[in-house]
C-alpha cells in the first residue's frame, strides 16, 4: 500500500514539473508574427516595415513573461521600423530596474506581403 502511494506521489510530482517546464517554454518564446496592415505598416527605404512602436511594445511585453525568465524591462524603444525582409535587423534598447541599459537585437526570420515573423534575443 505504501509503495503504491509513493509511486503515485513521485508520478504526480514528475507530471507537475513537466507541465511547469512546458508552460515556461511556451510563454518565454521570443518569436512573434505580426500582420502588416494599415495600422502597423510603415515604409523604410522603399520596403514595407513593421512600425518601431509595435516592435518595442511586443518586445517589452515578452522580454519578461514570467518571474523566473528574463529581466523586467521598461521604456523599450527601437531606432527605426523593422523592414519586412528576411534577415533585416535592428537593435532596440530598454532599461532594467537598476537603471542599466540593455541592447536587444531583433531579426526578421520570415516575411511576406501580409505578415512578418521576427525574434529578439534575451
Amino acid at each position: 500500500m505504501q509503495r503504491k502511494f509513493l509511486v503515485g506521489v513521485v508520478g504526480g510530482v514528475t507530471a507537475a514539473v513537466a507541465l511547469g517546464g512546458l508552460g515556461t517554454y511556451l510563454l518565454s518564446g521570443t518569436e512573434s508574427t505580426s500582420s502588416l496592415d494599415k495600422y502597423s505598416t510603415v515604409s523604410v527605404d522603399g520596403h514595407r516595415a513593421l512600425a518601431a512602436n509595435i516592435v518595442a511594445g511586443r518586445t517589452e511585453s515578452k522580454y519578461h513573461p514570467l518571474p523566473w525568465v528574463g529581466d523586467k524591462l521598461s521604456g523599450v524603444t527601437c531606432p527605426t521600423a523593422l523592414k519586412a525582409v528576411a534577415g533585416a535587423t535592428i537593435t532596440c534598447t530598454g532599461k532594467k530596474n537598476d537603471g542599466k541599459t540593455v541592447e536587444i537585437p531583433v531579426r526578421v526570420t520570415k516575411a511576406d506581403a501580409k505578415a512578418v515573423t521576427w525574434k529578439f534575443e534575451r
